[in-house]
């Protein structure tokens, strides 16, 4: 069994990454407004869901867990 301390070196580096490229002036105004995300707004409330951003993200953070395990078994 590998030691764990890999693992969360690799999720420090990619969440440094992701916060270098927001800093930096990544324009994620599209984030959260995809087609296909449920916006209902009303005079009282409003309500989002964001469907397709969130398996878009299931997506991605699938393809990473499935490059480590990739990486750690070399």
């Amino acid at each position: 069994m590998q030691s764990p301390g890999w693992f969360l070196v690799a999720a420090g580096l990619i969440l440094v990454i992701v916060g270098l490229i927001w800093v930096a002036g990544g324009n994620f105004s599209w984030f959260g407004r995809l087609p296909g995300d449920i916006r209902i707004e009303g005079e009282n409330g409003r309500f989002y869901f964001p469907v397709t951003t969130c398996l878009l993200l299931s997506l991605v953070l699938s393809l990473l867990t499935g490059l480590v395990r990739w990486f750690s078994n070399r």
